[in-house]
């Protein structure tokens, strides 16, 4: 292979793993509706939240394993190895949606709550239950809060070709999928949904983030290092997330709102998530930059006890975030049949972060037992 492209040096980042970690637990608590826990996730103070952090770290660590994986043992085995993990997710959501519609369903009758259904997007499984299934299986179907791993099969599954063009030409590819993003933002290409709509994560959209992400780990982190240094845009960036801190504040408070200019608003409000409105690109691109500047690599803190469970949870990604959206699911009728109060929805959401964490605790466990009853040792895609 000609290859032009120069991945990051091949050393664990922990940073990695302690912001898909907290991207993990950000999804959880978005995903209760109705409940104060929304109010410590990152999407009611600024335009990008938890799902485009995961996509932007999914496409970084997935060219960070596999195009070593093609630069050393060539295409094939490193396009069949990246559709092997496609499978693996494609199963992991399979599992996830028909555990999902099981207790979506049970609990809507067990309990006489019937709205359930139709709130949870259930409902055409009891109208059309064999299309309805048939849809679901070519991810057209998707019960509410179940669209972040569909995209990410999608992403996943394109990028075997994606990858091979962006090791010889990475510059070209990241100017070819901005020109992608900027079609569909034109001419409102999308995926069509299952019974009616279209995807709620627009994947010829999301792919941006998902592609910055991996031409960062070719080398473009490396040659955009010496933005870190330049004092001016860390100004830039930190005044447009307290613009975006303002501007997402004023969407969720009406008394703000009076505030803010008819046409400014109109810009902003609605946030634009299914299409990936550009200023939530922006929002997490300065994020990172600020991120980057105050957290190196060989920051001391990541290994402060506190933090380690974060990071557990983004090594052992994909059970954890499986796990994060049954529980939401579960936390939503805990506090829908139980206590309301401020009180038991912080209870409902440490508690789903502890079992989220125990899970990833077990699964690192479990991983270390087989490999040391394993005679030659394996290789493992982490999450």
């Amino acid at each position: 292979m000609t290859i032009r492209s120069v991945l990051v040096k091949p050393e664990r980042d922990i940073r990695l793993d302690l912001f898909r970690g907290l991207a993990n637990w950000l999804i959880f608590l978005g995903h209760i509706p109705d409940s104060v826990l929304a109010w410590f996730t990152t999407r009611n103070y600024g335009f990008s939240d938890g799902a485009d952090l995961f996509v932007l770290i999914s496409g970084y660590t997935a060219t960070f394993v596999f195009g070593n994986m093609m630069m050393e043992r060539g295409f094939v085995i490193g396009a069949t190895r990246l559709l092997r993990r496609v499978w693996q997710l494609y199963v992991a959501h399979l599992l996830l949606f028909v555990l999902y519609l099981t207790g979506v369903h049970y609990v809507a009758h067990r309990f006489d709550e019937l709205h359930l259904m139709d709130q949870f997007n259930v409902a055409p499984l009891m109208k059309f239950p064999v299309e309805t299934l048939a849809q679901g299986l070519i991810l057209k179907f998707k019960p509410l809060n179940l669209d972040v791993l569909p995209l990410y099969i999608v992403l996943m599954a394109a990028f075997p070709i994606v990858l091979w063009f962006m090791l010889r030409w990475r510059n070209a590819v990241m100017i070819g999928s901005i020109g992608l993003y900027l079609a569909v933002r034109h001419y409102g290409w999308n995926l069509p949904s299952y019974p009616a709509g279209v995807w709620y994560f627009n994947p010829f959209a999301w792919q941006l983030l998902f592609v910055f992400g991996a031409w960062l780990a070719l080398g473009g982190a490396a040659a955009s290092r010496w933005l870190l240094s330049s004092r001016t845009l860390f100004i830039l960036s930190a005044g447009f997330l307290l613009f975006a801190l303002a501007m997402t504040l004023a969407e969720r408070i009406p008394e703000l709102r009076e505030y803010v200019p008819d046409d400014l608003a109109g810009v902003f409000i609605p946030n634009d998530k299914t299409n990936l409105g550009p200023y939530r690109v922006v929002h997490l691109a300065s994020l990172l930059l600020i991120v980057v500047s105050l957290v190196p690599i060989d920051w001391p803190g990541l290994k402060s006890p506190l933090l380690q469970p974060l990071i557990r949870c983004g090594q052992q990604s994909l059970p954890v975030f499986c796990v994060g959206l049954f529980l939401s699911f579960v936390a939503h009728f805990v506090l829908e049949f139980g206590s309301e109060g401020v009180l038991a929805q912080l209870m409902v959401g440490a508690a789903g972060l502890w079992i989220m964490t125990i899970v990833a605790y077990y699964r690192t466990w479990s991983k270390r037992v087989d490999r040391s009853h394993s005679p030659g040792g394996s290789v493992e895609v982490s999450g």
